[in-house]
């Protein structure tokens, strides 16, 4: 692409252009990427700045540099692109490469603190169930129609993401649906893509080590409402206070969903259990293989953006019936002893709640809950000890355990995590940094009919020290508990 056709959406304050024509072969934010005939785009992140790898960019053979301040030495064979801020004409500049991806499919985005996962990921297999082309964009991993793209965010970098939407759309996707983060929102990774629709899901506690406050979270958040065009439709979460705040100055199509009150895609809940439940929407029942009330705001979710894109209500519940819950996300494995694990990703005070709620709503009393949680290193402290409130609220015993630890020591988050507790509340909690040591520990005090919660890590497959990702997955230690 040339050079000028690449730069013509966005503004710039000063143009420096070699003598002749430059064109641009791909684009890239990280130096190490970029190959010979690239356009460098000089990123000012929260860990390090773009201007300073501009030189290693040039050296690897970049012919174009976006940058906020021109280096002192510059390049006669370089052009170079001064804006007032590089990452806000990132995802423009991502999006014009690879050819407007998202005017060639539709693009539903799902944001919230809780339930993206989940929605997203569902909504992505209910449309290839109904035989349409598909593209996923989620935590646990990517999707191209059948084909299995490694997920290393939730959100990728704006680059990524349209290289990914490009494929797709060659692929001939119809569909793509995604995960949207409140840090992609804030760092404008979704800039210049064009969404069919937007779900908020709920808005609790998390990111604080980023956002700092909950009005910067919520307005991160909001923003993908407000930035929504006329055509898309926007379904929001009426059980959440927040739901009629981020819809309030979007010009889309607001639809509602509730369990509780009146909105545009009600249910009621008619039976449940550990795998699965009996369900009433919109005056229509249908079965489901997921469990907890927070799971019938995911599925309403999913209902109404499936009817939003235009499909009949009976044949969505129908295939709904027959979805599995995502991997990680309130999955059940059940012992021959009969006790019973859950491994659920809960790494949220809201989250942990939602699902201790589930259990012991199933349960009435007939067992009891063991929980085995911790919490991340290197993210929100703030989090730790409302963890642990929970977790003793919801369970007969809690074992307090390693999750991610990053940099940090385990016992010291431990030790942040059990601040949050009284000396009564304290009886009933055990902790033990060894993950697996703690996992095995809760199974021998469990009980014939008793539920042990695994939760924080859900889908991973790792446990993260010092830098290193060491492979650790909750549900093979409980398997391998379980046949032994």
């Amino acid at each position: 692409m040339k050079l000028s056709d690449l730069i013509r959406e966005i503004q710039y304050s000063r143009l420096v252009l070699p003598k002749e024509e430059t064109s641009i072969n791909g684009v890239n934010i990280d130096s190490r990427l970029v190959q010979e005939g690239d356009m460098f785009i000089a990123v000012r992140g929260t860990q390090t700045d773009g201007h300073e790898y501009i030189g290693a960019a040039e050296e690897k053979g970049a012919c174009a540099i976006v940058c906020e301040n021109i280096p002192e030495k510059q390049n006669p064979n370089v052009a170079y692109i001064v804006v007032p801020d590089a990452q806000a004409v990132t995802g423009k500049l991502a999006t014009t490469f690879y050819g407007n991806p998202t005017q060639k499919l539709r693009l539903v985005g799902v944001t919230g603190t809780n339930g993206k996962t989940t929605i997203a990921t569902l909504l992505y297999k209910l449309f290839m169930a109904l035989g349409h082309k598909c593209g996923l964009l989620s935590t646990v991993c990517n999707y191209i129609n059948d084909e299995a793209v490694p997920s290393t965010h939730t959100t990728p970098d704006a680059v990524s993401l349209n290289r990914l939407l490009a494929r797709m759309a060659d692929a001939g996707c119809e569909y793509a649906f995604m995960e949207v983060s409140s840090h992609a929102l804030a760092q404008e990774r979704v800039g210049g893509l064009e969404f069919a629709g937007a779900i908020f899901t709920n808005l609790t506690r998390d990111h604080m080590d980023f956002h700092e406050t909950m009005e910067n979270y919520l307005k991160a958040k909001k923003s993908f409402f407000d930035n929504l065009p006329r055509n898309a439709f926007a379904i929001t979460n009426l059980d959440d206070k927040n739901g009629p705040v981020m819809v309030q100055n979007c010009r889309g199509d607001v639809k509602t969903y509730s369990t509780r009150t009146i909105s545009d895609y009600k249910a009621r809940l008619v039976e449940t259990h550990l795998d699965g439940m009996l369900l009433e929407f919109n005056n229509r029942e249908f079965a489901t293989m997921l469990t907890g009330r927070f799971n019938i705001s995911n599925l309403l979710a999913i209902y109404g953006a499936a009817i939003e894109l235009g499909k009949e209500p009976e044949e969505v519940l129908r295939v709904m019936s027959t979805l599995h819950p995502v991997s990680g996300r309130f999955e059940t494995i059940h012992a021959p002893n009969g006790v019973s694990a859950i491994v659920d990703y809960a790494h949220t005070p809201d989250a942990l709640k939602n699902v201790l709620c589930t259990i012991n709503e199933v349960l009435r009393g007939r067992g009891n809950v063991i929980t085995v949680v911790g919490a991340g290193g290197n993210r929100d402290k703030g989090k730790r000890p409302i963890m642990a409130v929970e977790a003793v609220k919801g369970s007969g015993r809690v074992i307090l355990t390693s999750d991610n630890p990053r940099n940090e020591e385990p016992q010291d988050i431990i030790n942040d995590m059990l601040a949050g507790l009284d000396e009564a509340q304290k009886k009933n909690v055990i902790s033990i940094v060894d993950r697996k040591e703690a996992i095995r520990t809760a199974f021998a005090l469990a009980q014939k009919g008793d539920v042990i919660l695994v939760a924080g890590k859900g889908h991973e497959n790792y446990q993260e020290i010092k830098g290193v990702k060491h492979h650790f997955d909750d549900k093979e230690i409980i398997r391998d508990i379980f046949n032994a």
